[in-house]
């Protein structure tokens, strides 16, 4: 059964016998994740359906804590890019961005790959190349947020969340900075500045 029908609702498989596990900070080795996304990227062809559920399928071969790790790269991989140029980059793209949308957009960057996150982290602006790979899109991957918590929640009717030492991982959502914009939705000279690419690839209506 793929990610997706898990996600709506059809049947779950029985939970694992009881376990002991305890709460873990441990995140998933960089270049470990990064392998996993790879994999799925190129399986998938582009398609975020299918790419999500060969995510799924690599998570389920994995230890209950490394599917906690894994979650907790992506956390990490999240709180890394939770600025304003990678929000205007989000707004460009997507033609507007509200919170729960700029973490969706985040996600989709994160399963582009480790060459254009690690580009996009230093300039968000890069994207425009991954844009232009995938026109007719939209920008965001909300599903991949919940793959790890689903593979964690099927293999032993728990949820994950509780087995994340919440005092030592510091980069959770409730740990992010506050954002000091510099730039304003209605001002698109100070988006021009930080992605003159973008902005020319996705002009504001």
């Amino acid at each position: 059964m793929g990610f997706l029908s898990k996600l709506f609702g059809k049947k779950e498989s029985e939970p694992v016998a009881p376990f002991e596990m305890k709460p873990t900070a441990v995140m998933m080795d960089e270049d470990r994740y990064w392998q996993i996304v790879q994999d799925s990227l190129e399986e998938a062809g582009g398609d975020l359906e299918c790419q999500a559920n060969v995510v799924e399928q690599a998570l389920e071969k994995l230890e209950l804590g490394e599917i906690v790790g894994f979650e907790l790269r992506t956390d990490k991989l999240l709180y890394d890019t939770y600025n304003s140029d990678m929000w205007c980059s989000a707004y460009l793209m997507n033609g507007g961005c509200s919170d729960d949308s700029f973490e969706y957009f985040r996600l989709w960057v994160i399963s582009r790959g480790r060459a254009v996150y690690d580009s996009a982290k230093t300039d968000p602006d890069s994207l425009v190349r991954a844009a232009n790979d995938n026109m007719g899109q939209e920008y965001d991957f909300e599903p991949f947020c919940y793959i790890a918590s689903t593979v964690f929640r099927n293999n032993t009717g728990r949820e994950l969340y509780d087995y994340i030492d919440h005092d030592r991982f510091k980069f959770g959502e409730g740990n992010y900075p506050q954002i000091d914009f510099t730039w304003q939705e209605d001002d698109p000279d100070s988006m021009e500045r930080i992605c003159p690419n973008l902005f020319r690839q996705f002009p504001l209506s």
